[in-house]
């Protein structure tokens, strides 16, 4: 199919996507949108930025205004489940665009902000619920929502929910659905965990997939700096400085490590915000408005919070801290080189993340080229001098010469009261020789280490 046309979606659909200017689906929207349709439960497998959302939204709407009814009080007739606030939010985002010219009722419900208009929303039905796993079990235990009508369930970043330990609230949740309803599941990678629940969840479904599980955008340049634990925030700001980078996102470990990176680069004069848990939703959202309008164009995140950052133009993603879960690096510079675009992925990598790194390239199928700082680091250096600026006395010889007679001359007629000062001055120049050490021995310190965080 070359054209949204071709699905035959409603009137509704079409005028919408035309609004948008949707002229070609894509790949995933070609196998996942007529099985849909029809009704069949789908398994979809592809990369994140290839259109999952549409390939599942289109659908539901037209069946929707297909059969338009009201959903009951408490209740909701399809339900979307993902992993986080910011994806949710998109997911939501999204069914209100296309489906504008649609009469549906929408809600959002997701932790870090108040229960009750989202009890409220939900009093006389939604057509579409849009939930993280916590809070909707929340709303459920209060008795604010029911899911025995629910028709239809979606299932978006599978792989991460279960990475986020999420698999006993998904099973809750099942326990209380309608044993006959249509079933999506939608997923960036399909280890053997994802392929046991959808053996559980669907019934006869139509794999759609786009690309083998776990294999990167072909437009990414992966790169791997070995380093010493203590030299990585200055190799950090050596990057950041030294690479002509537009939108970059930082991947931390931890919500302390976030906080800790956004401090250091502040320090150097480097604007950054962070985004993770510990944030409220408003922190959040000011964040990644910041980051997509390009007020800051350096974001540090970790990984539950990334999942849901959809910003075009990400130039870089840098991996401050290696995932020890190799498919979380897929989904980590799955933020760059989407739609056409390319991209570079950084990673920093101490003696302790080796085997990450082993396992990550048995996952993608290629060897990360890497190289230690000291080669793949630009240092700062002024155009025309070495590191800390000014020219050489080298190319001066007779002023150099004049100076040190004069020197010479002064001693013989007074005592030596200026050694001290002598000897600060060449500290000064011997600090000089390398910007970039210096640096880095002035902050190694002060650094800890953050893998300890909880």
């Amino acid at each position: 199919m070359t054209s949204f046309h071709d699905f035959r979606l409603s009137d509704a659909i079409t005028r919408a996507l035309a609004e948008e200017k949707y002229l070609t689906p894509t790949p995933i929207q070609v196998q996942t949108i007529p099985p849909v349709m029809a009704g069949r439960d789908v398994i979809g497998i592809a990369q994140t930025g290839t259109g999952k959302t549409a390939a599942f939204a289109l659908p539901i709407l037209h069946r929707l205004a297909s059969q338009e009814r009201p959903a009951p009080r408490k209740s909701c007739r399809v339900l979307v489940l993902s992993p986080t606030r910011e994806l949710s939010s998109q997911i939501l985002d999204s069914f209100r665009v296309y489906g504008r010219h649609q009469h549906i009722r929408t809600a959002l419900a997701i932790g870090g902000v108040s229960m009750g208009n989202q009890v409220r929303a939900l009093l006389s039905g939604v057509d579409v619920l849009v939930a993280t796993p916590g809070r909707l079990l929340d709303l459920v235990k209060s008795n604010a929502l029911r899911l025995d009508n629910v028709e239809c369930l979606v299932l978006d970043e599978a792989d991460r929910m279960l990475d986020m330990g999420f698999i006993h609230d998904i099973r809750r949740i099942l326990a209380k659905l309608p044993v006959t309803r249509q079933t999506l599941m939608f997923s960036a990678t399909m280890p053997r965990a994802i392929a046991e629940l959808a053996a559980q969840m669907l019934l006869n479904p139509v794999r759609a997939a786009v690309a083998s599980a776990a294999i990167t955008a072909e437009r990414v340049e992966h790169r791997l700096i070995r380093l010493d634990r203590a030299a990585k925030p200055a190799a950090l700001v050596d990057v950041l400085r030294g690479e002509a980078a537009g939108r970059t996102l930082i991947f931390t470990r931890t919500k302390h490590g976030a906080d800790k990176v956004v401090r250091h680069l502040t320090r150097t004069g480097l604007a950054a915000n962070a985004i993770h848990g510990n944030k409220s939703q408003n922190q959040r959202e000011r964040a990644l408005a910041a980051f997509r309008n390009g007020q800051v164009r350096i974001l540090v995140a970790t990984d539950i919070a990334a999942r849901g950052i959809d910003v075009d133009g990400i130039s870089h993603v840098i991996n401050f801290d290696l995932p020890n879960v190799p498919e979380t690096y897929v989904h980590r510079i799955g933020r760059t080189a989407r739609a056409g675009a390319a991209g570079i992925a950084i990673s920093l990598c101490d003696k302790e993340e080796t085997a990450y790194v082993r396992d990550i390239e048995k996952l993608i199928r290629m060897s990360i080229p890497a190289s230690d700082r000291a080669t793949s680091v630009r240092r700062l250096e002024p155009a025309g001098g070495k590191a800390g600026g000014g020219r050489s006395h080298s190319s001066q010889p007779g002023k150099r010469r004049r100076a040190r007679q004069d020197n010479s001359a002064r001693k013989q007629r007074q005592p030596d009261h200026g050694s001290k000062a002598r000897s600060s001055i060449a500290s000064v120049a011997f600090m000089r020789r390398d910007v970039s050490a210096g640096y880095r021995s002035s902050h190694a310190a002060a650094w800890t280490d953050h893998s300890k965080d909880s």
